[in-house]
């Protein structure tokens, strides 16, 4: 295992924080992403099939090529976070947040008590008994990632409630399923939508909590920067990989004859 570390420590130690979101779920293609030297990776369990054997190899290798592997999960799957932490994911992401409460029932399932109702085992995440179960308790209560994704203007509306959960870690945006919650169809860089963003990011600062963007365009990029952003979502793989591949085919393929 890899010692916990919170986004603050990270940030300062590396100039900021860079993540990307894992949708092709391989472990060789976790690897790249970790070697390539990305800080973290959300391993996405809310759209994409992955059974639980893939899913822990995914883990254990961005954590030994030193990128913090975190799970995004729906409210349904909340009672399946202390079973992913101790395949040793260093945090959840939970889609759809929408109320302090959702929160507060992710906290009780990620931390061990007096701050959760989590249960205790051994294994990888203790080194094998090499960690003691005490260190690796306070380790975890202090450190694990807890992430609220604000995907709605209902999850808008509640983000001071929510920011006031004292372990939430860091915040998402999902812009595109709040434009569609927005009734403004597939349109994430809609102006509307775009307020709304920037609100959530105002509320971050106020509480003191990291807001991580998830820029669309170049302007949204600038804007970021501007504001002193430092946690950044870059993207998804599989977008990335279409890109790539269709791009290497159009250099190659000849030209249709006239």
């Amino acid at each position: 295992m890899i010692s916990l570390t919170l986004p603050d420590e990270r940030r300062q130690s590396r100039r900021g924080i860079f993540g990307i979101l894992n949708s092709v779920p391989h472990p060789t293609l976790v690897e790249m992403i970790a070697v390539a030297g990305y800080d973290f990776i959300l391993l996405d369990l809310e759209h994409v099939p992955n059974n639980e054997t893939l899913l822990s190899q995914c883990i254990q290798l961005a954590q030994l090529n030193g990128c913090i592997p975190l799970v995004r999960l729906t409210q349904a799957d909340i009672p399946r976070a202390g079973r992913i932490l101790d395949m040793g994911a260093h945090g959840i992401v939970l889609s759809r947040t929408e109320s302090a409460a959702e929160v507060i029932a992710l906290r009780e399932a990620m931390f061990f008590p007096p701050q959760g109702s989590r249960g205790i085992t051994g294994g990888s995440v203790t080194g094998f008994g090499t960690l003691p179960l005490a260190e690796y308790i306070r380790q975890a209560n202090e450190k694990l990632w807890l992430v609220p994704m604000i995907e709605s203007l209902q999850g808008i509306e509640a983000i001071d409630d929510i920011l006031r959960v004292d372990q939430v870690t860091m915040v998402m945006e999902g812009a595109l399923d709040l434009a569609l919650n927005m009734r403004l169809g597939p349109q994430p860089s809609h102006p509307n939508v775009e307020a709304q963003i920037r609100h959530l990011a105002e509320c971050c600062a106020r509480a003191g909590k990291p807001f991580c963007a998830n820029p669309r365009t170049p302007e949204q990029q600038q804007y970021w920067q501007r504001q002193g952003i430092d946690c950044w979502l870059c993207g998804e793989d599989r977008g990335f990989l279409f890109q790539a591949l269709k791009q290497r085919l159009s250099v190659l393929q000849p030209e249709p004859p006239l």
